[in-house]
């Protein structure tokens, strides 16, 4: 086992349920109510920001001090950044993006020169909904997905 993980079954670390059993949510006095910002790191902004907005699409927001990007998804602010340092220098996670006809979608981009990892297919098919993905990289190799669900 790695420095500092342990499993879920390691008697040592209880349950989250159990550590947060006391919590009520009738008396909290604050709540998360959603995310406000992700952020992507790049190595070069105006190159990735060339990329969200003209390839993928993403409203620009606005550039602010030090060679930074935000852009809106859909209400999600995301934000292109350069590392500040070594310690701080990985991909981001896999930023799923909903688009409604997810056929159309990779058409276009295709058309616009994303090389994706694969073609549309089915990742889950549940009771009244398939849900389709397609995975591509951006041009710092984070991984991004699309994603549709599409009625049965």
């Amino acid at each position: 086992m790695m420095s500092g993980t342990r499993k879920s079954s390691d008697s040592s670390f209880p349950s989250l349920s159990h550590r947060f059993s006391h919590m009520d949510a009738s008396t909290q006095t604050w709540a998360i109510e959603r995310v406000g910002q992700i952020a992507i790191n790049v190595h070069d902004v105006d190159r990735a920001t060339r990329f969200y907005r003209d390839v993928l699409g993403l409203k620009f927001l606005f550039a602010a001090p030090p060679g930074l990007a935000f852009f809106d998804c859909g209400g999600m602010r995301l934000m292109l950044t350069a590392p500040e340092s070594l310690e701080h220098d990985q991909r981001s996670s896999v930023i799923y993006y909903v688009v409604p006809n997810i056929a159309q979608a990779y058409s276009s981009l295709t058309e616009r020169g994303v090389v994706f990892e694969d073609k549309p297919h089915v990742v889950a098919r549940l009771e009244k909904v398939e849900i389709w993905m397609a995975f591509l990289k951006d041009p710092d190799g984070n991984l991004l997905a699309l994603m549709c669900e599409k009625s049965v």
